[in-house]
């Protein structure tokens, strides 16, 4: 935390605004406002997060990803097919994937999804119940933490046919999401970053 202090500090002596700003930028735009969002105590946290989530999960599923894949060749084969089909349609076979290119790997998104879903990248989230929540009997009184265990779902047999299995295929006729998957892909939808993380693995 001491280098992210010593960072922001060093970024909020420079009087100028630049051209292109970075995430630490935007968090010392909005600190050097007369009535500004958030405290630099709520910054450097908010700073040390956003390090820890774009690194941490991102590794961690890519690797994640990549042992599924190692131990499915029919998966990885499949793969690899619908990425050659991508890379003969295009004029210079050695550019980057465009973004229609990665919108249409739908095998590749299905690979991402039950990644995402076996690997549990985040094990647990943290939400504040804004207001009083009544959920089958319960209230989650208004203020309270709630901790939500993501592998409860995306682990729960009921819910997925054999759920420690990596079987890609199981997202291909799910137009939209049933049952613990739809939370799974809120979830997912809910983190603003989302698509970079799945473009990325």
């Amino acid at each position: 935390m001491k280098t992210l202090k010593q960072v922001l500090d060093e970024r909020r002596e420079k009087a100028e605004t630049p051209e292109r700003m970075d995430f630490i930028d935007v968090i010392v735009s909005e600190l050097n406002k007369q009535n500004p969002a958030l405290s630099e105590n709520l910054a450097l946290n908010v700073l040390f997060l956003m390090i820890f989530a774009s690194f941490e999960t991102t590794s961690s599923g890519l690797t994640a990803a990549l042992k599924f894949l190692s131990d499915n060749p029919k998966a990885l084969q499949e793969l690899e097919e619908e990425h050659q089909q991508i890379r003969e349609r295009r004029a210079d076979p050695d550019t980057g994937v465009t973004w229609e290119e990665y919108k249409s790997m739908k095998l590749t998104s299905h690979v991402i999804n039950e990644s995402l879903r076996l690997a549990n990248v985040a094990p647990v989230l943290f939400r504040k119940a804004t207001q009083d929540v009544h959920i089958k009997g319960y209230t989650i009184p208004e203020g309270w933490i709630v901790m939500i265990c993501p592998p409860a779902v995306h682990l729960n047999p009921t819910t997925y046919e054999d759920p420690s299995v990596f079987n890609p295929w199981r997202w291909k006729d799910l137009s939209e999401p049933v049952g613990g998957s739809k939370d799974f892909i809120a979830k997912l939808n809910a983190w603003s970053y989302n698509e970079l993380v799945r473009a990325s693995l």
